[in-house]
């Protein structure tokens, strides 16, 4: 075929026609039926959290393959690399709305495998074909353990949909529960990303650039998708909360800091990724099930962008040494300042962290860190007068939390007839504790001492790395 007849195929643009007209076909379901549950029985349950994810993927789809007719369009399997993205579109809207257990289980599958085919999409390149048969692996590994944990579910209410299930976990018993939930916690970190099955996620990064963007819609973040949906199976089992919440907190803090140690661009973005992927997690472990909603979705928008302008970051310039420790008094009075007030605007706009004894405090007090080391970092940059950096610094930051708080809000308003979203765990020494780590992690490296430590850092690094056949390592491997 030749690079002409490649140009003018209808694929790319009737895939792109069909996103949008998904995407405002969600609008108006979101639109028409509003807070009303539509039943397809026993198929589907199109509820709140349908129709967030539908609106939110199907604006995904339609903004990475608008970019993708041109950023694709000199592929040789551009045909076929779109013809994946739209079946990825309509297996993630299956999965979101499927109420019959084994819809629910095949949309997933599916979904693994069409990503497998993205990350190796260039059949050329062996590293390809390799990170495609190590996702895969990952996968349907991790669709089996789900596969599992639904059965002993279904099997123990006699139900075969999920509402079905959720309508009978008061019945079921304490090993029944904790059988299934561990199961499924265990496909649930996997999905994600967590450390230690982050592996999948860092040797992806053969695949063409859109495809690590898709990546975000309703993929690599259906693991809070799935404990958001099965909630009750979850936040019933006080320990088994706590562990999701641990798990979450320390796959962050190491993702974390694993992306300090990367020298690619990509692949920072891939640790942070994992680190956001946990974080959302732990918040689900909070009970915080419509803030996690919410950051999958916000991360996924920004995250994606960063993925598509990826190209443009990859710039020659001379290596700055990074500063150490905080800046100036006044900077650092500015920048917490605008952090407890970034917190306050967030504790009033959703009501999260007005009592110490809820979960929410959690949240709060992390919305403060971020936001105070996202200032201290800003009010380094040179490229501004400092007194424009000083006094923008709160304009910016504080309508930026606000616009964050009401996005939650409405979120939770459509998520609020969700069973177990309105739920508020009680903070334990667990959660104190885990925060406190959350805290002394900023100020190691903050302060350099991450950097200090030749063994960590060579840990770290091991720790980051892809598998090292998904690497390529000469010139014309790059090839398509």
């Amino acid at each position: 075929m030749s690079q002409t007849s490649r140009r003018r195929s209808a694929v790319p643009a009737v895939s792109t026609a069909l996103a949008w007209i998904l995407f405002l076909g969600s609008v108006g379901v979101v639109t028409a039926t509003n807070s009303i549950t539509i039943r397809v029985e026993p198929l589907f349950h199109i509820d709140g959290l349908t129709k967030v994810m539908w609106v939110a993927v199907t604006f995904f789809s339609g903004i990475i393959q608008s970019f993708s007719r041109r950023y694709m369009a000199a592929n040789r399997d551009v045909e076929r690399f779109f013809v994946r993205i739209l079946l990825f579109t309509l297996s993630v809207l299956v999965m979101t709305a499927a109420d019959h257990v084994l819809l629910f289980l095949t949309a997933w599958t599916a979904m693994g495998v069409l990503m497998a085919e993205l990350i190796g999409h260039v059949r050329r390149w062996p590293q390809a074909r390799v990170a495609k048969r190590l996702s895969r692996r990952y996968f349907l590994a991790g669709s089996g353990l789900l596969g599992v944990g639904l059965l002993v579910l279904a099997l123990s209410t006699g139900a075969v949909t999920i509402s079905g299930i959720l309508a009978s976990v008061d019945s079921l018993s304490r090993s029944v529960l904790l059988l299934a939930s561990g199961i499924i916690l265990l496909a649930t970190l996997i999905q994600s990303a967590l450390v230690p099955f982050h592996s999948w996620l860092l040797s992806s990064m053969t695949g063409p650039t859109p495809a690590s963007a898709i990546m975000h819609a309703g993929f690599v973040n259906a693991g809070g998708i799935l404990l958001t949906r099965l909630a009750p199976v979850f936040a019933i089992q006080r320990n088994v909360m706590l562990l999701i919440v641990v798990l979450g907190g320390l796959s962050s803090l190491i993702a974390q800091a694993m992306m300090l140690v990367k020298a690619d661009y990509k692949g920072r973005l891939g640790c942070s990724t994992v680190a956001q992927m946990s974080f959302m997690i732990l918040q689900c472990g909070l009970g915080l099930f419509a803030a996690a909603v919410t950051h999958l979705i916000i991360h996924g928008f920004y995250k994606a962008y960063l993925f598509l302008s990826a190209g443009s970051q990859v710039v020659k310039k001379a290596p700055k040494k990074r500063h150490h420790g905080y800046p100036s008094i006044v900077s650092t009075a500015v920048a917490l300042v605008t952090a407890v007030a970034g917190g306050a605007v967030f504790a009033l706009i959703t009501g999260k962290g007005t009592s110490p004894t809820d979960t929410g405090i959690f949240l709060a007090v992390i919305v403060v860190v971020s936001v105070f080391q996202g200032a201290t970092e800003l009010l380094e940059k040179e490229s501004l007068p400092a007194f424009v950096r000083l006094v923008g610094m709160p304009v910016i930051m504080l309508p930026a939390l606000a616009l964050y708080g009401g996005t939650y809000n409405v979120i939770y308003t459509l998520l609020k007839d969700l069973p177990m979203v309105k739920t508020h765990m009680a903070m334990t020494p667990v959660h104190w504790g885990l925060l406190g780590l959350f805290l002394l992690g900023h100020l190691v490296v903050k302060m350099g001492w991450l950097q200090q430590s030749n063994r960590l850092y060579v840990a770290l690094l091991n720790t980051a790395q892809p598998d090292p056949e998904t690497v390529p390592g000469q010139q014309g491997e790059y090839e398509n």
